[in-house]
């Protein structure tokens, strides 16, 4: 190549994200994130370590020795937890009721596991009893459940289903890439041995980490591996001492990735776990009756919804691609298209960490509607009525 590249500076201008992640990002946790970059043994960068992983404690509602942030998005952190507590032959129960659960389950059988898979409906929770009934008869090594299916807007109950677990003697392993920081996960209340999220969603911090955390049950099923951890970079004997006191180096940090992330769990520490948790299910309340006054229907069942995403069906004569375009066009709002069996039927709507307010949702249902009017769909005229409504009682 003669001549070099010349392409213009990175400025992708303003967004309101309300999509399935990432969510908006606070002024702070950007300047943390510019922060001048440091050795990642320097003392400083150390002690940041320490109280990331302390206010992590406290948001997964854990006193896990081992609690930390994989270099990695939520997948890896979904990784991390299931290369190090699998091994050949172990019987894992996967219940599947939406896209994350069933990449739980191709995981699985990549590392030799026996794969025993439940699949539940798109949209709805996973049923306990059913989980009971076929643990029971299958007598696995593992049970794992996405807490928050991003793909469907469901939540399904931690309580009934690590009741389940501990039934049939089997750790119980949590996907809460949606739901930490929005809704409570109880990581000790609920007896979860391993459990990841991601940063993008409900802690409002750019992704690029995985809190993950792991019980001593776990611990000591790691500890009594056979073979060692298929992956090097993931493999929590080696990471435990890097985090732990020994400080032992295993790979260069994201430096400024956690201190953005240390950040954000200091909003979150200021703001009081359940004053935040009430914001996200007012917020939700308030998007719900919005969607109902407009005349469209949600997906899952008002007992069943996440309150940091929402499944929407699309009404009959709407643009699903058009929609989303004019959205991001002209209003600078994103939100997201089905995936899978729910692909070209929904939206789904995100109201997670600083994106769940007030404005965002009144910008939003106003244009929608304009949106939807413009293509010709039938909208009902009480949307921003009831929306207030539920602010104003």
């Amino acid at each position: 190549m003669s001549q070099a590249p010349n392409f213009t500076e990175v400025d992708p201008g303003l967004r309101v994200l309300m999509g399935p992640g990432p969510s908006d990002v606070s002024p702070k946790v950007l300047r943390a994130m510019a922060a001048p970059c440091i050795g990642h043994l320097d003392p400083y960068f150390l002690t940041k370590m320490d109280e990331t992983q302390t206010m992590l404690r406290y948001l997964f509602e854990t006193e896990h020795a081992l609690t930390m942030p994989i270099s990695g998005t939520g997948s890896a952190g979904m990784e991390t937890c299931l290369v190090n507590l699998i091994e050949p032959g172990d019987k894992v129960m996967v219940c599947v009721n939406g896209v994350f659960g069933a990449r739980m389950a191709d995981i699985v059988e990549r590392l030799g596991g026996e794969l025993i898979r439940l699949d539940f409906p798109w949209g709805r929770a996973v049923a306990p009893e059913t989980v009971l009934k076929k643990a029971k008869k299958a007598g696995p090594d593992l049970i794992c459940v996405v807490h928050a299916e991003t793909s469907t807007g469901a939540v399904s109950s931690l309580s009934d289903l690590s009741q389940a677990a501990g039934e049939v003697g089997a750790l119980f392993v949590v996907d809460c890439v949606t739901s930490l920081g929005g809704m409570p996960v109880g990581i000790d209340a609920n007896k979860v041995d391993a459990a990841y999220s991601g940063t993008q969603k409900c802690l409002s911090c750019p992704p690029g980490l995985s809190p993950v955390t792991l019980s001593s049950r776990a611990l000591d099923k790691l500890n009594r591996r056979k073979q060692k951890v298929v992956s090097w970079y993931l493999d929590l004997t080696m990471l435990g001492s890097y985090w732990g006191a020994e400080r032992k180096y295993h790979h260069t940090a994201p430096i400024n990735m956690i201190f953005a992330l240390h950040q954000a769990l200091r909003d979150i520490c200021t703001e009081g776990l359940e004053t935040r948790f009430e914001r996200h299910r007012l917020h939700h309340k308030a998007l719900v009756a919005a969607m109902e006054g407009m005349g469209l229907s949600m997906v899952v069942p008002e007992n069943e919804r996440l309150p940091m995403l929402n499944t929407v069906y699309i009404p009959q004569g709407a643009d699903d691609l058009g929609v989303r375009k004019a959205l991001l066009n002209q209003y600078g709002i994103e939100i997201g298209g089905g995936l899978g069996d729910l692909a070209g039927k929904v939206w789904r709507v995100g109201l997670m960490g600083s994106s769940a307010n007030r404005r965002n949702l009144t910008l939003f249902i106003t244009a929608l509607k304009s949106i939807l009017e413009q293509q010709g769909v039938k909208i009902k005229p009480g949307a921003l009525g009831a929306m207030n409504n539920i602010y104003d009682q």
